[in-house]
């Protein structure tokens, strides 16, 4: 008879355990869901045709995210479009480019104690519907980084053609360089961890930086996603990347991602 009281003890032990521990996750889980603390980081350059249409879409459906929208010198109605909608807003007295603009974003986020940042460009390109979908494997713990990719669905606009070599191009050298492949290496739209807010914040590319912010990523050990995502075609303004700048973009992307990789490589 003890025995069968002892064996009845355990089994109950082992399920007031198996409670705890269930309770345990759980309330790890929803804590972790609470102070997730997100700001998106709007980086905008003579956006004024495109503007309120993206902030608007992100208040109406995406309530529980701040959004800081990074006016980058535009001499079109940019400024006074977020002065005259009350929209929050950091207005760079020059044109730092798309690097400058978007380290002053990770400033804002380290500064104000942010524990995720998600960059979308302020042309519209990047769908807010996939937010939920870019920071689920941050608020997860995942990853460190979470990029959007075209190129897993391929669905959505998908670039030239051109544009689309030029990518593969810089996936296969990153990878040559790192280890890590990466499909999508050109894409705005994607979402760091605190770690990396706080070394963004710190140092950031300047020109064309996604692909050399990626390299610099892996060798800060980060893990790094991708989750596909469906991007639209610029309706209105211009892309900063046209023509004869296209070359010089190849050029200057792939130089500084063997500059990175190999400063890094001296420094360890």
């Amino acid at each position: 008879m003890s025995n069968i009281r002892s064996s009845i003890y355990v089994f109950w032990l082992f399920g007031k355990m198996i409670c705890c521990v269930q309770r345990v996750k759980i309330f790890s889980r929803n804590l972790m869901e609470r102070k997730m603390k997100t700001l998106i980081i709007i980086p905008a350059y003579k956006e004024a045709d495109n503007i309120e249409r993206l902030v608007d879409n992100i208040i109406l459906n995406h309530p529980s995210y701040d959004y800081i929208i990074i006016n980058d010198g535009s001499h079109d109605a940019t400024r006074s479009i977020c002065q005259k909608r009350g929209y929050n807003f950091i207005d760079l007295p020059i044109n730092l480019g798309i690097g400058g603009a978007v380290q002053t974003g990770y400033k804002y986020a380290e500064r104000i104690g942010y524990d995720v940042a998600v960059q979308i460009d302020g042309d519209g390109q990047h769908d807010v519907k996939h937010l939920d979908k870019v920071i689920a494997p941050l608020q997860d713990g995942h990853a460190d980084i979470v990029i959007g990719s075209r190129f897993i669905e391929k669905k959505g606009f998908q670039s030239s053609s051109a544009r689309r070599f030029g990518i593969h191009f810089l996936s296969r050298l990153i990878w040559l360089c790192t280890g890590k492949k990466i499909l999508d290496v050109t894409s705005g739209y994607r979402a760091v961890n605190r770690k990396f807010i706080e070394i963004y914040a710190e140092n950031y590319p300047n020109d064309y930086p996604e692909p050399e912010a990626i390299v610099e990523a892996v060798m800060h050990k980060g893990t790094i996603i991708e989750v596909p995502v469906v991007m639209k075609e610029r309706q209105t303004g211009t892309s900063s990347i046209q023509s004869w700048k296209s070359a010089y973009y190849m050029i200057k992307v792939t130089l500084a991602i063997l500059v990175c990789r190999i400063s890094f490589g001296i420094r360890r």
